[in-house]
């Protein structure tokens, strides 16, 4: 590739990568909040070392180095090496959902030796993950016959009854990315990535408080909400400011 179009693209992807993370929220969908540090400091760098490579060749044209241009040709090919550089300015890739929920294994759940009250709020806010330890771990059963508020995204099931509430997690990237999932019986199956507070209680399958449990929910309520910020953990929700 030529140099003056190697300085370009690496001038478009560190002004694509400043963008996303610095002006917009569009960086959460592929990384945790924690790494904006580093998409900024790595657009800083691509940036500068785009405008060094172009000011470079500036001043050799200036000199009379060379011929003033280059008799070398570029690959077609490398010209598609400026998309995902244009990506990131003009049409971000979309976020992950139930597509990807669909074709992932849920994820394992830690287990957890002992469990607190639960609080006598209700319906009671909970988190997939939290909801499913209560159901599959807790011997005391304090999860029977309480009204929860779980927060997620709909994902169709497939065959058979019911739908899933679901949540994507980073544990740092899109690469690494894990699904929980809680499946929903009643009502009619809203659109696929669809955000949703749902409530409902237990739906009772299996032995309560034993892996033979499922995480599932007898809705009573399902209400659309915005997606929240912290949409790629499993923390109960952020709501956008």
């Amino acid at each position: 590739m030529k140099r003056p179009l190697q300085a370009l693209l690496l001038a478009l992807t560190g002004t694509g990568l400043l963008h996303t993370a610095l002006l917009t929220d569009t960086y959460l969908r592929y990384v945790k909040a924690g790494l904006r540090p580093v998409l900024i400091a790595s657009g800083a760098v691509l940036l500068l070392l785009g405008l060094a490579g172009a000011l470079t060749r500036d001043r050799q044209h200036t000199a009379g180095t060379g011929h003033g241009h280059d008799h070398t040709g570029m690959p077609r090919v490398a010209w598609l090496l400026f998309l995902p550089a244009l990506s990131l300015l003009l049409v971000p890739p979309p976020a992950l959902g139930a597509y990807t929920a669909a074709r992932a294994d849920t994820k394992p759940v830690a287990v957890q030796k002992g469990f607190g009250p639960l609080p006598a709020t209700s319906p009671l806010p909970l988190t997939l993950t939290d909801f499913t330890k209560r159901v599959q771990q807790d011997r005391g059963r304090a999860i029977e016959h309480r009204t929860v508020r779980l927060t997620g995204f709909a994902t169709p099931a497939g065959a058979g009854a019911g739908w899933y509430l679901t949540r994507i997690v980073f544990s740092c990237c899109a690469a690494d990315s894990q699904t929980v999932k809680v499946r929903v019986y009643g009502g009619e199956a809203p659109p696929a990535d669809t955000w949703l507070e749902v409530t409902g209680t237990w739906h009772p399958r299996g032995t309560l408080g034993t892996k033979t449990a499922e995480a599932a929910l007898d809705v009573r309520e399902v209400r659309p909400v915005a997606q929240p910020v912290n949409a790629y953990t499993d923390d109960l929700p952020l709501t956008p400011s």
